[in-house]
């Protein structure tokens, strides 16, 4: 298996070649190991419990360009299941200056941080994980490129991420992160259709 996250300026391909970023080290690209939506891209941590998921969603028009990170935040928490009362919690919420990012074709640019308790694989266990995210806007596209790195925090011993506890060596950093946002290139128009 290959390992996505290649040296520390070289752009690693996402859909097709279309989009680029600087993905972080010991990267596994989760498409070699199961079947990835298409509109997804989603790499996993070698060593830790950490994952990083770009994903294209459909424009959002009716909210706010300074909503749209908390509006996508509350969508990730209800397909995880974590929407009832003390499930998710958003510590804050800033934008990103376009002058620091290589997507020049974003209108905006968000990136929230926040936690939310979640199950693996539909499990009882509950693991509080700090949920990144970064919200590209791209209007002309009908796209909101989104940019989510899964840090967990607290795994219960009754979760399967438990046997990865204490394990982990070089985990990725918030920096790593900003790095993807910031690297995040487009080549080719042509993947919004």
């Amino acid at each position: 298996m290959q390992s996505a996250g290649g040296s520390a300026d070289q752009p690693h391909p996402l859909f097709g070649g279309a989009l680029s970023a600087v993905i972080p080290h010991s990267a596994t690209d989760i498409s070699e190991l199961r079947e990835i939506p298409d509109n997804q891209e989603v790499f996993a941590h070698a060593h830790t419990d950490q994952s990083l998921i770009v994903e294209l969603v459909e424009y959002q028009g009716q909210v706010a360009d300074q909503d749209s990170a908390r509006y996508h935040f509350e969508d990730i928490a209800g397909s995880n299941k974590a929407l009832e009362p003390g499930a998710f919690e958003v510590s804050s919420v800033a934008a990103l200056p376009k002058s620091e990012l290589s997507l020049s074709e974003c209108s905006s640019a968000w990136m929230l941080t926040g936690t939310q308790c979640v199950s693996k694989f539909n499990e009882e266990a509950k693991n509080t994980v700090t949920l990144h995210l970064g919200v590209l806007r791209l209007p002309q596209f009908s796209t909101d490129v989104l940019i989510t790195f899964n840090d967990p925090q607290s795994i219960s011993p009754d979760s399967s991420s438990a046997a990865a506890v204490g394990t982990h060596r070089e985990p990725w950093t918030v920096q790593e992160f900003q790095r993807l946002l910031q690297t995040l290139t487009l080549h080719n128009p042509g993947l919004f259709g």
